[in-house]
């Protein structure tokens, strides 16, 4: 008892000495438009008093260390609920580390759904209401990653991504793929993917064809076969005149 109150007291004094710098870094974060994470009741019970205290007294980093661990536990039990607990309390104490959306999105949008998916124990409604549930939290934390790191390419494109690939959401996609490709240290096939997205957007087949144009016109390096696919396409859809036309694909084989 007195060793734990002698650890209680040590937390305590420490969190003190940190409280100026604690609220000065609060203010910046908030003139920067960015989110700082909450504190509140309900993470007060799903932390316990100590996990708490060593939280409010600038331990946020070991605390949210320690949950990261205890998900990748629950995972291995597929415990998706557990892990969805240990998830949202890493993020909101350290909602700047870019891995820790980043993992907790995978999880929930692929591992849990493919495992719901899987699961022949519930009927078949169930598998795929699950399986949306867990899809959809995925596309949370995403987005709440996004909204605590605005300047992240890194999940602006693992969401483009997850519109594309689990959404089959060709407009949002697009859209995130853009954003990503305007931000700092972007990967560079990202601007291509924001065009090929948005040539399968319904209504916007022009502004993707313009687009296209344009990639094709910087060179040859641009010229792949994904691009070449899809001016082709668009060509044809939007009826433009031979004369007009920046890429005639090469004929059919001949028997």
């Amino acid at each position: 008892m007195k060793r734990a109150a002698l650890v209680f007291t040590a937390i305590l004094a420490f969190g003190g000495l940190r409280l100026h710098f604690e609220h000065a870094l609060a203010a910046e974060q908030r003139a920067a438009g960015l989110r700082s994470s909450r504190l509140d009741l309900s993470m007060r019970e799903q932390l316990g008093q100590m996990g708490f205290v060593a939280a409010l007294s600038g331990f946020r980093a070991i605390v949210a260390d320690g949950f990261w661990i205890h998900a990748e536990t629950a995972w291995e039990r597929t415990d998706w609920a557990r892990m969805k607990i240990d998830f949202d309390i890493t993020t909101s104490l350290q909602p700047r580390c870019i891995l820790f959306w980043e993992m907790a999105s995978w999880h929930m949008s692929h591992n849990a759904t493919v495992n719901a998916l899987d699961n022949k124990k519930e009927r078949e409604t169930v598998r795929i209401r699950n399986a949306r549930e867990y899809l959809q939290i995925g596309e949370e934390y995403l987005l709440s990653g996004i909204a605590n790191n605005p300047e992240s390419a890194k999940l602006h494109e693992l969401l483009a991504s997850l519109y594309r690939d689990k959404f089959n959401d060709h407009c949002r996609a697009a859209k995130y793929y853009a954003k990503a490709a305007k931000l700092p240290r972007p990967r560079q096939y990202v601007h291509r993917f924001a065009v090929y997205e948005l040539a399968q957007c319904p209504g916007h087949e022009r502004e993707a064809y313009e687009q296209l144009v344009a990639l094709y016109k910087k060179g040859e390096q641009e010229h792949l076969p994904t691009l070449l696919k899809w001016l082709g396409i668009l060509q044809d859809k939007l009826a433009v005149p031979p004369a007009e036309r920046v890429y005639s694909p090469p004929p059919p084989p001949k028997p």
